[in-house]
């Protein structure tokens, strides 16, 4: 592998003038240069990625921290995360906790040791970064996205569930629906805890009884919506329309409705959540609370480069506005 000195070699330069040429952090005179590109393109050279670092102090590496699932949400926000990173130069290291706390712990301190330029953290586990991790590190930039534990530490991206959720239930609502049911996330997750208090304060500012059997319980995997939609089918009075706190439990309640000679839209209406891109093509295609994935992703990459930049900086906190989008499911 060719080296600087090699260039400088070939093209009867300095070091110091390859250096210059390459970083164009100096004048160099157009014949000098064109000496040394041409000197660069016939030996190949590629600038070492461990040189620039070390010049820099930075390894235009961002490293996030996911929570393994099935659910596409993740996959699709992740997709936003990379293409931002590529567009702005950076590199990725992607880490699934699968929901193991200290499997969590453990790929902050890796990420850390291989000296990422921030981190980058859209986790369901219950239990959050230790208080201790930004002590630790208190000139590591981090951002929260979707996963706020604590408010005012550092850059934090909400998704609004509280606003989404009662958009949804008013929906139903204004359809005429009173027999209103729902398949909540797991009891102990913010974003599901949010979900159930806008469903229940839309049903109460329209004056709809809330049933306890109605609010059927799910994990926001594809099978607890089977499993839930079913329970809310044994019910001695059945409900007119469900509310399913993500779009892979609604992909559950279709199956269950398809196993019972039922169909979404027509026998029962169903609302999902997230908008993720196979909504559109089931059948009946699916209604549901649109989040702005791939904008969450290049908005999160943004911030941490920002704060990477700027780290004097009071924390942020930024919302995202959901919105519906109407299919033919309700």
């Amino acid at each position: 592998m060719a080296t600087m000195k090699d260039i400088a070699n070939f093209a009867k330069v300095s070091t110091s003038t390859v250096s210059h040429v390459i970083n164009n952090d100096r004048y160099v005179s157009p014949t000098v240069r064109e000496k040394v590109e041409l000197a660069i393109k016939q030996l190949n050279y590629t600038p070492s990625a461990i040189a620039r670092s070390l010049k820099s102090n930075k390894t235009f590496t961002i490293g996030m921290i996911v929570t393994t699932s099935n659910n596409p949400f993740f996959s699709e926000v992740v997709l936003g995360v990379e293409r931002s990173c590529y567009e702005l130069g950076y590199n990725l290291i992607l880490c699934q906790t699968e929901g193991d706390h200290q499997r969590m712990l453990d790929h902050i301190e890796h990420l850390l040791q291989k000296r990422v330029d921030g981190l980058l953290a859209m986790c369901s586990e219950t239990q959050s970064i230790p208080k201790q991790i930004f002590l630790k590190y208190p000139k590591l930039a981090i951002v929260m996205m979707d996963w706020t534990p604590f408010s005012g530490i550092c850059d934090t991206i909400k998704d609004n569930s509280l606003y989404g959720a009662t958009l949804a239930t008013n929906y139903l609502i204004e359809q005429n629906y009173k027999r209103i049911a729902c398949i909540t996330g797991p009891s102990n997750n913010t974003q599901a805890q949010l979900r159930l208090q806008g469903y229940r304060n839309a049903l109460k500012a329209a004056n709809i009884a809330i049933f306890a059997d109605y609010e059927a319980h799910g994990n926001f995997q594809f099978s607890s919506g089977v499993v839930a939609m079913q329970q809310l089918l044994d019910l001695p009075i059945t409900p007119e329309a469900v509310f399913c706190f993500n779009d892979a439990m609604a992909i559950g309640a279709y199956q269950t409705l398809y196993q019972n000679g039922l169909e979404a839209g027509k026998d029962i209406a169903i609302i999902g959540y997230d908008d993720i891109e196979i909504a559109q093509y089931m059948t009946p295609s699916l209604t549901t609370i649109h989040q702005p994935k791939e904008e969450l992703g290049q908005l999160a990459v943004e911030t941490l480069l920002n704060r990477i930049q700027n780290p004097k900086e009071l924390p942020h906190m930024l919302t995202l506005t959901p919105t519906l989008v109407k299919r033919f499911s309700a």
